[in-house]
């Protein structure tokens, strides 16, 4: 791969499904491959299917169209390539809001601090929970973001047991803490009631782009 390219699984624009930032419209900018193989991962073709390559001037070429966006890098793990700082200096340095998800496997430290980090720590039932590269809770800051996905009762007591014992109090006050229901294997209405129950200082988050788009995979 050229030094100046990234592998990208997908380039659109679309309406913020997830996150504090849900509602808002987003310029996404998803890169293909990862290192974890979640048991409900919803894109699997991140790293089933052979990425485009991109000239990072391209990417940033995308967004620019968009002026008035937020910008998230997703995946698949968007920090296995290292030609994503070229990128997020470039959208920095336009002035860009920017937004990456990643998995938490990854060192941050590479990461500029401008840049809006969601954490996705995987739980029991992912089968990659132990991926986690906990020093990366000690890089975040006030304006990050911690995502839980959840799949059954087991899992949210493992996320709120990390919640009280290992989670930055600083994400907890300013309500930065994500427990995400997979769609096929927890209700919402039951996730909710275990967050009410246990008065957790977390947000509910559903996936807005597919409460939206129900019969759109991608490109949402």
């Amino acid at each position: 791969m050229a030094s100046n390219q990234l592998i990208i699984s997908e380039l659109f624009y679309s309406i913020q499904g997830e996150s504090s930032f849900a509602g808002l419209p987003c310029v996404f900018i998803r890169l293909a491959g990862c290192n974890l193989r979640c048991s409900y991962c919803d894109a699997r073709y991140t790293y089933e299917e052979e990425g485009k390559p991109y000239p990072v001037s391209d990417l940033l070429t995308f967004a620019d169209q968009y002026p008035s966006a937020q910008v998230e890098i997703t995946g698949g793990e968007p920090l296995l390539q290292d030609n994503i700082y070229p990128l997020m200096d470039g959208l920095l340095s336009k002035g860009r809001c920017v937004l990456l998800e990643t998995n938490g496997s990854i060192d941050l430290s590479r990461v500029p601090e401008e840049i809006i980090k969601i954490i996705d720590i995987k739980c029991p039932d992912s089968g990659m929970a132990d991926h986690f590269d906990h020093k990366n809770l000690d890089l975040l800051t006030a304006n990050d973001e911690i995502k839980f996905v959840l799949s059954s009762k087991r899992d949210y007591d493992w996320a709120r047991e990390m919640l009280l014992k290992t989670i930055p109090d600083m994400l907890v006050k300013k309500g930065r803490i994500l427990f995400s229901p997979v769609q096929s294997a927890l209700a919402p209405q039951l996730l909710a009631q275990w967050i009410l129950d246990d008065q957790l200082q977390v947000r509910l988050q559903l996936q807005l782009h597919k409460i939206i788009w129900p019969d759109k995979q991608r490109g949402v």
